[in-house]
């Protein structure tokens, strides 16, 4: 059944019932189609488009997660809504697409969640170190009734998380020297997302944290004004980052949720229907994504390898024991999320 298109008559036909109700008595009677042909139809409605930003390339997952999502919603509402993504930072950083999502100039988005947590600043319990121990436990909170509440109090901020995807754990790459230890990294000026959990947390691995978005971030590296950086396995890869640092430690420091997300104003705007339609998507294609996201990192890995990349793996209990003072700072600010989760891991 066409259950979109039958939305959309049924929308016609109430439309066009009440404008008939409406009519005043002393305008002249519509006139009868021919014998033999039927009586012309309502024009359909125009497609409308949906303009979907993110800052990575088309090799990306975020990318990945967007053509998912677009390939869905086109489909279920039988190509009424258009998805047109924008990749590459085309409609500017992170914190300014969803400056412009709550403004009503960018329609939606796959976001990082560090700088989602500028606008909600709870959303980043999810970004204290060590907290999910694979990806399994994070997908267990982010998909449950913890990763829900978040996602609903983006309303407050006139945003609305549709659902997590996924940006990965995080592993420090740098130009200098192999990081096995948090005392290599004394010194490192490490690009860090513009957020108040990884300062505080390369800050306490005694590392010079800069906070920086991303696209000013590879301008860095290429001129050497920063030292390295810290992303996954993928952004490592298809950003080719060998190209400007030798050196990856697999530290898994961070899982990094993405949010997709919209205007909250556009979203309250769409059919019911098409709202569902969007919810669903969403989340389809995060998982979508966090599956080519693990399918590709071994041979990814590889490729760093076989492209001059020294690629260690440390031992992390040193780095637990530096990072627990985070905990702390963060205990009050983030209610009872870090008891909460950590008690539905156990």
């Amino acid at each position: 059944m066409k259950r979109f298109l039958m939305m959309v008559l049924v929308v016609v036909m109430a439309m066009a019932l009440l404008a008939g109700c409406s009519k005043p008595a002393e305008e002249a009677p519509a006139t009868e189609a021919p014998a033999g042909e039927a009586p012309a139809a309502e024009q359909p409605l125009e497609p409308v488009t949906i303009k979907l930003a993110h800052v990575v390339n088309e090799q990306d997952g975020f990318h990945i997660a967007a053509t998912k999502f677009k390939e869905i919603v086109e489909e279920e509402t039988e190509g009424m809504y258009l998805i047109e993504i924008f990749p590459n930072a085309t409609l500017g950083d992170e914190r300014t697409l969803l400056e412009g999502m709550q403004m009503g100039t960018v329609d939606m988005g796959v976001i990082t969640n560090g700088p989602v947590a500028n606008f909600v600043e709870e959303i980043a319990v999810f970004e204290l170190p060590f907290l999910f121990g694979s990806p399994e436990e994070a997908y267990r909170i982010l998909d449950g009734e913890i990763g829900q509440e978040l996602l609903d109090k983006l309303e407050t901020a006139n945003l609305k998380g549709l659902a997590f995807a996924e940006r990965g754990f995080r592993n420090l790459t740098n130009s200098k020297k192999s990081v096995m230890t948090p005392e290599d990294m004394d010194g490192l000026k490490i690009r860090v997302m513009e957020n108040p959990v990884y300062l505080d947390t390369f800050k306490a691995l005694d590392a010079n944290a800069v906070p920086m978005a991303w696209t000013e971030a590879l301008t860095a590296l290429q001129q050497g004004t920063i030292d390295g950086q810290e992303n996954p396995v993928g952004v490592i890869y298809t950003f080719k980052l060998y190209e400007t640092q030798n050196h990856l430690s697999l530290t898994r420091h961070t899982y990094a949720p993405a949010v997709i997300v919209m205007g909250n104003k556009l979203y309250e705007e769409l059919p019911a229907e098409v709202q569902v339609i969007f919810k669903d998507a969403a989340m389809e294609a995060a998982r979508f994504e966090r599956q080519a996201n693990a399918d590709a990192e071994a041979e990814q890995l590889q490729a760093l390898k076989d492209n001059g990349m020294t690629v260690v793996t440390p031992d992390l209990k040193a780095f637990k024991e530096k990072i627990t003072g985070v905990y702390d700072k963060y205990g009050d600010q983030f209610g009872d999320y870090i008891g909460r989760i950590q008690s539905e891991l156990q």
